[in-house]
Protein backbone atom coordinates (compact mmCIF):
# COMPACT_ATOMS: atom_id res chain seq x y z
CA UNK A 1 0.00 0.00 0.00
CA UNK A 2 1.35 3.41 -0.95
CA UNK A 3 2.23 5.65 1.97
CA UNK A 4 0.17 8.80 2.40
CA UNK A 5 1.87 11.86 0.92
CA UNK A 6 3.04 14.23 3.62
CA UNK A 7 1.92 17.85 3.63
CA UNK A 8 4.44 20.59 2.91
CA UNK A 9 2.05 23.49 3.66
CA UNK A 10 -0.13 24.03 6.74
CA UNK A 11 -3.79 23.18 6.12
CA UNK A 12 -6.49 25.84 6.47
CA UNK A 13 -8.47 24.65 9.50
CA UNK A 14 -9.59 27.89 11.15
CA UNK A 15 -8.77 29.42 14.52
CA UNK A 16 -11.04 27.09 16.53
CA UNK A 17 -9.43 23.82 15.45
CA UNK A 18 -7.49 22.48 18.47
CA UNK A 19 -4.67 21.10 16.34
CA UNK A 20 -1.44 23.05 15.86
CA UNK A 21 0.63 22.96 12.66
CA UNK A 22 3.94 24.40 11.56
CA UNK A 23 3.87 26.32 8.28
CA UNK A 24 5.03 23.10 6.61
CA UNK A 25 1.95 21.18 7.68
CA UNK A 26 3.70 19.22 10.42
CA UNK A 27 1.13 18.63 13.14
CA UNK A 28 2.61 19.48 16.53
CA UNK A 29 1.65 17.14 19.35
CA UNK A 30 0.80 18.55 22.80
CA UNK A 31 3.61 16.47 24.30
CA UNK A 32 6.68 14.70 22.95
CA UNK A 33 8.26 11.75 24.71
CA UNK A 34 11.07 9.30 24.15
CA UNK A 35 8.76 7.32 21.85
CA UNK A 36 8.80 10.20 19.37
CA UNK A 37 12.54 9.98 18.85
CA UNK A 38 13.49 8.55 15.43
CA UNK A 39 14.76 4.98 15.59
CA UNK A 40 17.93 6.10 13.82
CA UNK A 41 18.88 9.54 15.12
CA UNK A 42 21.85 9.80 12.75
CA UNK A 43 23.38 12.39 15.05
CA UNK A 44 27.03 11.52 14.77
CA UNK A 45 29.59 13.98 16.05
CA UNK A 46 29.86 17.63 15.06
CA UNK A 47 32.36 18.09 12.27
CA UNK A 48 31.80 14.52 11.06
CA UNK A 49 29.47 13.09 8.39
CA UNK A 50 26.49 13.56 8.19
CA UNK A 51 27.09 16.87 10.01
CA UNK A 52 23.68 16.92 11.69
CA UNK A 53 25.28 18.56 14.71
CA UNK A 54 27.36 21.10 12.81
CA UNK A 55 30.13 21.39 10.23
CA UNK A 56 32.85 22.12 12.79
CA UNK A 57 33.76 20.06 15.83
CA UNK A 58 33.88 22.92 18.34
CA UNK A 59 31.50 25.31 16.54
CA UNK A 60 31.22 28.63 18.41
CA UNK A 61 33.47 27.59 21.29
CA UNK A 62 36.33 27.99 18.83
CA UNK A 63 35.07 30.86 16.69
CA UNK A 64 31.81 32.82 16.57
CA UNK A 65 29.83 33.15 13.39
CA UNK A 66 30.55 36.05 11.06
CA UNK A 67 28.32 38.96 12.03
CA UNK A 68 27.22 40.63 8.81
CA UNK A 69 24.94 43.58 8.25
CA UNK A 70 23.41 43.89 4.79
CA UNK A 71 24.23 47.43 3.75
CA UNK A 72 24.54 49.64 0.74
CA UNK A 73 22.45 52.47 -0.60
CA UNK A 74 22.58 55.50 -2.88
CA UNK A 75 26.16 56.09 -4.02
CA UNK A 76 29.37 54.18 -3.47
CA UNK A 77 30.60 57.01 -1.23
CA UNK A 78 27.59 56.83 1.09
CA UNK A 79 27.80 53.03 1.19
CA UNK A 80 31.48 53.24 2.05
CA UNK A 81 30.60 55.44 5.01
CA UNK A 82 28.05 52.85 6.23
CA UNK A 83 30.55 49.99 5.79
CA UNK A 84 33.14 51.84 7.87
CA UNK A 85 30.52 52.58 10.53
CA UNK A 86 29.55 48.89 10.80
CA UNK A 87 33.17 47.71 10.96
CA UNK A 88 33.90 50.27 13.66
CA UNK A 89 31.00 48.95 15.76
CA UNK A 90 32.05 45.31 15.69
CA UNK A 91 30.73 43.89 12.41
CA UNK A 92 33.12 41.19 11.21
CA UNK A 93 32.03 41.00 7.59
CA UNK A 94 30.35 43.15 4.99
CA UNK A 95 27.19 42.19 3.14
CA UNK A 96 26.79 44.32 0.05
CA UNK A 97 23.35 45.37 -1.21
CA UNK A 98 23.01 46.51 -4.81
CA UNK A 99 20.30 48.62 -6.38
CA UNK A 100 17.89 47.05 -8.87
CA UNK A 101 19.62 48.42 -11.98
CA UNK A 102 22.89 46.79 -10.90
CA UNK A 103 21.09 43.53 -10.11
CA UNK A 104 19.64 43.57 -13.65
CA UNK A 105 22.98 44.31 -15.31
CA UNK A 106 21.94 47.83 -16.32
CA UNK A 107 23.96 51.02 -16.06
CA UNK A 108 22.35 53.87 -14.13
CA UNK A 109 21.90 55.88 -17.31
CA UNK A 110 19.65 53.24 -18.90
CA UNK A 111 16.15 54.73 -19.43
CA UNK A 112 14.63 51.75 -17.59
CA UNK A 113 16.38 52.82 -14.40
CA UNK A 114 14.84 56.24 -13.81
CA UNK A 115 13.88 56.57 -10.14
CA UNK A 116 15.57 53.31 -9.08
CA UNK A 117 19.24 54.30 -8.95
CA UNK A 118 20.60 53.76 -5.44
CA UNK A 119 17.17 53.07 -3.98
CA UNK A 120 17.44 49.47 -2.75
CA UNK A 121 21.21 49.31 -2.55
CA UNK A 122 24.36 50.82 -3.96
CA UNK A 123 24.72 51.64 -7.65
CA UNK A 124 27.87 50.05 -9.09
CA UNK A 125 28.34 50.97 -12.75
CA UNK A 126 32.11 51.11 -13.06
CA UNK A 127 35.44 50.22 -11.53
CA UNK A 128 35.47 53.76 -10.11
CA UNK A 129 32.31 52.98 -8.13
CA UNK A 130 33.76 49.75 -6.72
CA UNK A 131 36.98 51.55 -5.82
CA UNK A 132 35.03 54.22 -3.94
CA UNK A 133 32.83 51.68 -2.14
CA UNK A 134 35.91 50.04 -0.60
CA UNK A 135 38.06 53.12 -0.09
CA UNK A 136 40.25 52.67 3.03
CA UNK A 137 38.81 49.18 3.62
CA UNK A 138 41.67 46.65 3.29
CA UNK A 139 40.28 43.77 1.24
CA UNK A 140 42.71 41.27 2.75
CA UNK A 141 41.15 41.88 6.19
CA UNK A 142 37.40 41.70 5.51
CA UNK A 143 35.04 39.09 4.17
CA UNK A 144 32.56 40.59 1.70
CA UNK A 145 29.28 38.99 0.74
CA UNK A 146 27.67 40.31 -2.44
CA UNK A 147 23.96 39.83 -2.97
CA UNK A 148 24.27 39.74 -6.74
CA UNK A 149 23.16 37.06 -9.17
CA UNK A 150 22.83 37.51 -12.93
CA UNK A 151 25.86 39.91 -13.10
CA UNK A 152 27.75 38.10 -10.30
CA UNK A 153 30.86 37.42 -12.39
CA UNK A 154 31.13 41.10 -13.35
CA UNK A 155 30.91 42.35 -9.76
CA UNK A 156 33.41 39.77 -8.50
CA UNK A 157 35.90 40.82 -11.16
CA UNK A 158 35.47 44.52 -10.30
CA UNK A 159 36.18 43.57 -6.67
CA UNK A 160 39.25 41.58 -7.72
CA UNK A 161 40.52 44.52 -9.80
CA UNK A 162 40.18 46.86 -6.80
CA UNK A 163 42.01 44.27 -4.69
CA UNK A 164 44.86 44.26 -7.21
CA UNK A 165 45.05 48.06 -6.94
CA UNK A 166 45.37 47.68 -3.16
CA UNK A 167 48.11 45.10 -3.64
CA UNK A 168 45.85 42.27 -2.45
CA UNK A 169 46.26 39.12 -4.51
CA UNK A 170 43.24 37.07 -5.55
CA UNK A 171 44.23 34.23 -3.23
CA UNK A 172 43.81 36.62 -0.27
CA UNK A 173 40.26 37.72 -1.09
CA UNK A 174 37.50 36.22 1.04
CA UNK A 175 33.79 36.50 0.50
CA UNK A 176 30.77 35.27 -1.41
CA UNK A 177 28.88 36.08 -4.56
CA UNK A 178 25.30 34.90 -4.28
CA UNK A 179 25.37 33.88 -7.96
CA UNK A 180 22.15 31.84 -7.72
CA UNK A 181 20.06 32.76 -10.72
CA UNK A 182 17.75 29.73 -10.56
CA UNK A 183 15.96 31.35 -7.64
CA UNK A 184 15.62 34.54 -9.69
CA UNK A 185 13.54 32.70 -12.27
CA UNK A 186 11.40 31.26 -9.47
CA UNK A 187 11.13 33.92 -6.78
CA UNK A 188 12.55 37.35 -7.61
CA UNK A 189 12.59 38.02 -11.34
CA UNK A 190 16.01 39.71 -11.51
CA UNK A 191 17.41 37.64 -14.38
CA UNK A 192 19.07 38.63 -17.64
CA UNK A 193 19.85 35.60 -19.79
CA UNK A 194 18.06 32.28 -20.43
CA UNK A 195 18.94 29.35 -18.11
CA UNK A 196 21.51 27.59 -20.34
CA UNK A 197 23.97 30.52 -20.78
CA UNK A 198 23.28 31.53 -17.18
CA UNK A 199 24.43 28.12 -15.98
CA UNK A 200 27.51 28.51 -18.17
CA UNK A 201 28.37 31.82 -16.50
CA UNK A 202 27.87 30.19 -13.11
CA UNK A 203 30.17 27.25 -13.80
CA UNK A 204 32.73 29.52 -15.52
CA UNK A 205 32.88 31.48 -12.25
CA UNK A 206 33.43 28.19 -10.34
CA UNK A 207 36.39 27.35 -12.58
CA UNK A 208 37.85 30.86 -12.52
CA UNK A 209 37.77 31.10 -8.73
CA UNK A 210 39.29 27.63 -8.35
CA UNK A 211 42.36 28.93 -10.18
CA UNK A 212 42.41 32.62 -9.20
CA UNK A 213 40.31 33.37 -6.08
CA UNK A 214 40.42 30.07 -4.18
CA UNK A 215 38.99 31.36 -0.88
CA UNK A 216 35.90 32.81 -2.53
CA UNK A 217 32.52 31.18 -2.01
CA UNK A 218 31.42 30.98 -5.63
CA UNK A 219 27.71 30.44 -5.13
CA UNK A 220 25.41 31.08 -2.19
CA UNK A 221 22.57 28.74 -3.04
CA UNK A 222 19.61 30.63 -1.77
CA UNK A 223 16.43 29.48 -0.12
CA UNK A 224 15.99 32.88 1.49
CA UNK A 225 14.04 34.33 -1.41
CA UNK A 226 11.82 31.26 -1.74
CA UNK A 227 10.76 31.86 1.87
CA UNK A 228 10.32 35.57 1.25
CA UNK A 229 8.01 34.73 -1.64
CA UNK A 230 5.96 32.55 0.69
CA UNK A 231 7.27 28.99 0.78
CA UNK A 232 7.22 26.85 3.92
CA UNK A 233 10.27 25.62 5.82
CA UNK A 234 10.10 22.19 4.16
CA UNK A 235 9.79 23.76 0.71
CA UNK A 236 12.73 26.04 1.49
CA UNK A 237 14.96 23.04 2.25
CA UNK A 238 13.77 21.02 -0.74
CA UNK A 239 13.93 23.68 -3.42
CA UNK A 240 17.24 25.10 -2.16
CA UNK A 241 18.89 21.70 -2.26
CA UNK A 242 17.37 21.13 -5.73
CA UNK A 243 19.12 24.30 -6.91
CA UNK A 244 22.35 23.03 -5.38
CA UNK A 245 21.97 19.71 -7.18
CA UNK A 246 21.44 21.57 -10.48
CA UNK A 247 24.59 23.67 -10.06
CA UNK A 248 26.72 20.69 -9.08
CA UNK A 249 25.46 18.68 -12.05
CA UNK A 250 26.03 21.60 -14.44
CA UNK A 251 29.62 21.99 -13.22
CA UNK A 252 30.28 18.27 -13.60
CA UNK A 253 28.77 18.35 -17.09
CA UNK A 254 31.12 21.26 -17.88
CA UNK A 255 34.07 19.00 -17.05
CA UNK A 256 34.85 20.07 -13.47
CA UNK A 257 35.66 17.45 -10.84
CA UNK A 258 33.18 17.67 -7.96
CA UNK A 259 35.82 18.05 -5.26
CA UNK A 260 37.51 20.85 -7.22
CA UNK A 261 34.57 23.25 -6.83
CA UNK A 262 32.09 21.90 -4.27
CA UNK A 263 34.11 22.95 -1.17
CA UNK A 264 33.45 26.61 -2.09
CA UNK A 265 29.68 26.27 -2.43
CA UNK A 266 27.68 27.88 0.35
CA UNK A 267 23.99 28.22 1.17
CA UNK A 268 21.73 31.06 2.26
CA UNK A 269 18.66 30.40 4.38
CA UNK A 270 15.87 32.44 5.91
CA UNK A 271 15.29 32.70 9.64
CA UNK A 272 11.59 32.57 10.57
CA UNK A 273 9.69 32.81 13.84
CA UNK A 274 9.08 29.16 14.80
CA UNK A 275 12.35 28.63 16.65
CA UNK A 276 12.04 24.85 16.92
CA UNK A 277 11.16 24.19 13.28
CA UNK A 278 13.95 26.52 12.17
CA UNK A 279 16.54 24.67 14.25
CA UNK A 280 15.23 21.40 12.81
CA UNK A 281 15.31 22.85 9.29
CA UNK A 282 18.99 23.75 9.48
CA UNK A 283 19.94 20.39 10.98
CA UNK A 284 17.96 18.44 8.37
CA UNK A 285 19.38 20.46 5.46
CA UNK A 286 22.93 19.81 6.63
CA UNK A 287 22.34 16.06 6.90
CA UNK A 288 20.57 15.87 3.54
CA UNK A 289 23.26 17.77 1.63
CA UNK A 290 26.03 15.62 3.06
CA UNK A 291 24.21 12.50 1.88
CA UNK A 292 23.43 13.98 -1.55
CA UNK A 293 27.05 14.97 -2.15
CA UNK A 294 28.46 11.64 -1.01
CA UNK A 295 25.92 9.26 -2.54
CA UNK A 296 24.65 11.11 -5.62
CA UNK A 297 27.81 12.89 -6.72
CA UNK A 298 30.55 10.73 -5.18
CA UNK A 299 32.25 13.61 -3.37
CA UNK A 300 35.05 12.31 -1.18
CA UNK A 301 36.44 15.61 0.14
CA UNK A 302 34.75 16.28 3.48
CA UNK A 303 34.57 19.98 2.61
CA UNK A 304 32.35 19.12 -0.37
CA UNK A 305 29.90 17.36 1.94
CA UNK A 306 29.59 20.15 4.48
CA UNK A 307 26.64 22.47 4.08
CA UNK A 308 27.95 25.84 5.20
CA UNK A 309 25.31 28.54 5.32
CA UNK A 310 24.53 32.17 5.95
CA UNK A 311 21.24 33.14 7.56
CA UNK A 312 19.29 36.35 7.26
CA UNK A 313 16.33 36.93 9.51
CA UNK A 314 12.98 36.96 7.73
CA UNK A 315 12.21 40.22 5.98
CA UNK A 316 8.70 39.02 5.22
CA UNK A 317 8.01 38.55 8.93
CA UNK A 318 8.64 42.22 9.69
CA UNK A 319 5.56 44.35 10.22
CA UNK A 320 5.00 48.03 9.51
CA UNK A 321 2.48 48.01 12.38
CA UNK A 322 4.14 48.34 15.80
CA UNK A 323 7.58 48.06 14.17
CA UNK A 324 9.47 47.83 17.45
CA UNK A 325 7.98 44.34 17.85
CA UNK A 326 10.34 43.40 15.04
CA UNK A 327 13.30 43.68 17.41
CA UNK A 328 11.90 40.70 19.33
CA UNK A 329 11.15 38.74 16.16
CA UNK A 330 14.67 39.29 14.87
CA UNK A 331 16.20 38.21 18.19
CA UNK A 332 14.24 34.93 18.15
CA UNK A 333 15.10 34.27 14.52
CA UNK A 334 18.78 34.98 15.11
CA UNK A 335 18.77 32.73 18.18
CA UNK A 336 17.27 29.91 16.10
CA UNK A 337 19.92 30.34 13.39
CA UNK A 338 22.70 30.15 15.97
CA UNK A 339 21.20 27.11 17.66
CA UNK A 340 20.91 25.57 14.19
CA UNK A 341 24.61 26.12 13.50
CA UNK A 342 24.84 29.02 11.03
CA UNK A 343 28.25 30.17 9.78
CA UNK A 344 27.25 33.80 9.36
CA UNK A 345 24.21 35.87 10.25
CA UNK A 346 22.51 39.08 9.21
CA UNK A 347 19.87 40.50 11.52
CA UNK A 348 17.31 42.84 9.97
CA UNK A 349 16.65 46.36 11.16
CA UNK A 350 13.32 46.83 12.92
CA UNK A 351 12.28 49.56 10.47
CA UNK A 352 12.87 47.56 7.27
CA UNK A 353 9.16 47.06 6.60
CA UNK A 354 9.11 50.82 6.01
CA UNK A 355 12.47 51.71 4.46
CA UNK A 356 16.12 50.74 4.23
CA UNK A 357 17.47 50.38 7.77
CA UNK A 358 18.40 53.56 9.53
CA UNK A 359 21.75 53.82 11.29
CA UNK A 360 20.03 53.32 14.67
CA UNK A 361 18.15 50.25 13.47
CA UNK A 362 21.31 48.74 11.96
CA UNK A 363 23.16 49.24 15.24
CA UNK A 364 20.37 47.60 17.28
CA UNK A 365 20.36 44.68 14.82
CA UNK A 366 24.11 44.21 15.24
CA UNK A 367 23.84 44.49 19.03
CA UNK A 368 21.16 41.77 18.88
CA UNK A 369 23.72 39.37 17.42
CA UNK A 370 26.24 40.35 20.06
CA UNK A 371 23.72 39.71 22.85
CA UNK A 372 22.97 36.26 21.40
CA UNK A 373 26.70 35.55 21.20
CA UNK A 374 27.65 36.69 24.67
CA UNK A 375 24.54 36.52 26.85
CA UNK A 376 22.10 33.85 25.62
CA UNK A 377 24.22 30.76 26.33
CA UNK A 378 23.61 29.50 22.79
CA UNK A 379 27.35 29.53 22.04
CA UNK A 380 28.41 27.62 25.13
CA UNK A 381 27.81 24.13 23.74
CA UNK A 382 27.53 22.57 20.29
CA UNK A 383 24.04 21.81 18.93
CA UNK A 384 22.19 22.66 22.16
CA UNK A 385 18.83 21.20 21.02
CA UNK A 386 20.28 17.79 20.15
CA UNK A 387 18.31 14.96 21.72
CA UNK A 388 15.20 17.05 22.27
CA UNK A 389 12.22 14.79 21.67
CA UNK A 390 10.46 17.58 19.80
CA UNK A 391 13.39 18.93 17.75
CA UNK A 392 14.64 15.50 16.73
CA UNK A 393 11.13 14.50 15.61
CA UNK A 394 10.85 17.77 13.66
CA UNK A 395 14.27 17.24 12.07
CA UNK A 396 13.20 13.85 10.74
CA UNK A 397 9.85 15.20 9.52
CA UNK A 398 11.48 18.10 7.68
CA UNK A 399 13.92 15.71 6.02
CA UNK A 400 11.24 13.20 5.01
CA UNK A 401 8.91 15.80 3.52
CA UNK A 402 11.70 17.70 1.77
CA UNK A 403 13.04 14.46 0.30
CA UNK A 404 9.65 13.74 -1.27
CA UNK A 405 9.64 17.18 -2.92
CA UNK A 406 13.19 16.68 -4.23
CA UNK A 407 12.07 13.40 -5.78
CA UNK A 408 9.27 15.23 -7.62
CA UNK A 409 11.71 17.80 -8.99
CA UNK A 410 14.06 15.00 -10.07
CA UNK A 411 11.19 13.37 -11.97
CA UNK A 412 10.70 16.64 -13.87
CA UNK A 413 14.36 16.73 -14.89
CA UNK A 414 15.77 18.96 -12.15
CA UNK A 415 15.31 22.59 -11.16
CA UNK A 416 16.08 24.06 -14.59
CA UNK A 417 13.15 22.10 -16.02
CA UNK A 418 10.89 22.40 -12.97
CA UNK A 419 10.68 26.18 -12.61
CA UNK A 420 6.93 26.22 -13.24
CA UNK A 421 6.26 23.39 -10.75
CA UNK A 422 8.38 25.00 -8.01
CA UNK A 423 6.76 28.39 -8.56
CA UNK A 424 3.30 26.83 -8.29
CA UNK A 425 4.14 25.09 -5.02
CA UNK A 426 5.47 28.32 -3.51
CA UNK A 427 2.43 30.28 -4.70
CA UNK A 428 0.13 27.78 -2.96
CA UNK A 429 2.08 28.15 0.27
CA UNK A 430 2.07 31.97 0.02
CA UNK A 431 -1.70 31.97 -0.36
CA UNK A 432 -1.93 29.72 2.70
CA UNK A 433 0.05 32.16 4.84
CA UNK A 434 -2.25 35.03 3.94
CA UNK A 435 -5.41 33.00 4.43
CA UNK A 436 -4.27 31.76 7.84
CA UNK A 437 -3.54 35.36 8.85
CA UNK A 438 -6.88 36.56 7.49
CA UNK A 439 -8.94 34.06 9.50
CA UNK A 440 -6.61 34.39 12.54
CA UNK A 441 -5.60 30.75 12.47
CA UNK A 442 -2.09 32.17 12.77
CA UNK A 443 -1.58 35.20 15.01
CA UNK A 444 0.66 38.11 14.06
CA UNK A 445 1.04 40.38 17.06
CA UNK A 446 0.06 43.94 16.27
CA UNK A 447 -1.47 43.00 12.91
CA UNK A 448 -4.41 40.65 13.45
CA UNK A 449 -4.34 40.60 17.24
CA UNK A 450 -3.24 43.06 19.95
CA UNK A 451 -3.77 45.87 17.46
CA UNK A 452 -2.97 49.36 18.70
CA UNK A 453 -4.63 52.18 16.83
CA UNK A 454 -1.90 54.49 18.06
CA UNK A 455 1.07 52.64 16.61
CA UNK A 456 4.43 54.07 17.52
CA UNK A 457 5.83 56.00 14.59
CA UNK A 458 9.38 55.23 13.56
CA UNK A 459 11.54 58.34 13.61
CA UNK A 460 14.42 59.01 11.27
CA UNK A 461 13.55 56.67 8.41
CA UNK A 462 16.37 56.42 5.92
CA UNK A 463 15.40 58.20 2.73
CA UNK A 464 17.57 58.21 -0.37
CA UNK A 465 18.02 61.76 -1.64
CA UNK A 466 16.90 61.97 -5.29
CA UNK A 467 19.92 64.17 -5.84
CA UNK A 468 22.13 61.09 -5.44
CA UNK A 469 20.69 59.63 -8.67
CA UNK A 470 21.54 62.78 -10.61
CA UNK A 471 25.06 62.77 -9.17
CA UNK A 472 25.53 59.09 -10.12
CA UNK A 473 24.50 59.86 -13.70
CA UNK A 474 26.98 62.73 -13.84
CA UNK A 475 29.80 60.49 -12.57
CA UNK A 476 28.92 57.81 -15.12
CA UNK A 477 28.83 60.36 -17.94
CA UNK A 478 32.28 61.66 -16.95
CA UNK A 479 33.64 58.10 -16.68
CA UNK A 480 32.48 57.19 -20.19
CA UNK A 481 33.93 60.41 -21.58
CA UNK A 482 37.34 59.75 -19.99
CA UNK A 483 38.41 56.53 -21.71
CA UNK A 484 39.67 55.05 -24.95
CA UNK A 485 36.35 54.27 -26.62
CA UNK A 486 37.93 52.30 -29.46
CA UNK A 487 39.67 50.06 -26.92
CA UNK A 488 36.41 49.57 -24.99
CA UNK A 489 34.56 48.66 -28.20
CA UNK A 490 37.29 46.16 -29.09
CA UNK A 491 37.17 44.55 -25.66
CA UNK A 492 33.39 44.22 -25.83
CA UNK A 493 33.60 42.57 -29.25
CA UNK A 494 36.25 40.19 -27.93
CA UNK A 495 33.81 39.29 -25.14
CA UNK A 496 31.03 38.64 -27.66
CA UNK A 497 33.37 36.35 -29.57
CA UNK A 498 34.15 34.33 -26.43
CA UNK A 499 30.43 34.16 -25.66
CA UNK A 500 29.83 32.66 -29.12
CA UNK A 501 32.33 29.91 -28.31
CA UNK A 502 32.92 27.77 -25.24
CA UNK A 503 35.97 29.29 -23.49
CA UNK A 504 35.68 30.64 -19.95
CA UNK A 505 34.00 34.06 -20.10
CA UNK A 506 35.61 35.63 -17.05
CA UNK A 507 39.07 36.55 -18.44
CA UNK A 508 37.44 38.45 -21.31
CA UNK A 509 35.04 40.17 -18.90
CA UNK A 510 37.95 41.19 -16.67
CA UNK A 511 39.93 42.73 -19.52
CA UNK A 512 36.90 44.74 -20.64
CA UNK A 513 36.37 46.06 -17.10
CA UNK A 514 40.08 46.81 -16.65
CA UNK A 515 39.97 48.93 -19.80
CA UNK A 516 36.97 50.87 -18.44
CA UNK A 517 33.96 49.17 -19.96
CA UNK A 518 30.98 49.67 -17.66
CA UNK A 519 29.07 46.90 -15.92
CA UNK A 520 26.01 47.48 -18.12
CA UNK A 521 28.07 47.41 -21.31
CA UNK A 522 29.65 44.09 -20.36
CA UNK A 523 26.30 42.51 -19.49
CA UNK A 524 24.80 43.97 -22.67
CA UNK A 525 27.55 42.49 -24.83
CA UNK A 526 26.79 39.02 -23.49
CA UNK A 527 23.07 39.59 -23.96
CA UNK A 528 23.75 40.37 -27.61
CA UNK A 529 24.86 36.73 -27.92
CA UNK A 530 22.79 34.94 -25.29
CA UNK A 531 19.50 36.81 -25.65
CA UNK A 532 17.12 37.70 -22.82
CA UNK A 533 15.02 35.33 -20.71
CA UNK A 534 11.27 35.58 -21.09
CA UNK A 535 9.00 33.51 -18.80
CA UNK A 536 6.64 31.10 -20.55
CA UNK A 537 4.08 30.81 -17.75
Amino acid sequence: MATEERLTVAPIVGPDDPRRFTDSGIEVKPLYTEEDLPEDLRLGEPGVFPYTRGVHREMYRKQPWTMRQYAGYASAKESNERYRYLLAHGSTGLSMAFDLPTQLGLDSDNPRCVGEVGRTGVAIDTIDDMRTAFDAIPLDQVSTSMTINAPAAVLLLLYELVGEEQGVAGDQLRGTTQNDVLKEYIARGNYIYPPVPTMRLTTDLFAYCRDNVPKWNTCSISGYHFREKGCSAVQEVAFTLCSGIAYVQAAIDAGLAVDDFAPRLAFFFNGHNNVFQEVAKFRAARRMWATIMRERFGATDERSQRLRFHTQTGGVTLTAQQPENNIVRVALQGFAAVCGGTQSLHTNGFDEALALPSERAAKIALRTQQVIAHESGATDTVDPFAGSYYVEALTDEVEARASELIAKVDELGGSVNAIEFITGEIDESAWGYQERYRIEQDVVVGVNRYVDEKDIEVPDLLRVDPESERAQLERLKAFKADRDQELVDRRLEELREVARGSDNLLPAIKEALRDRASMGEVCGAMQDVFGAYAPTF
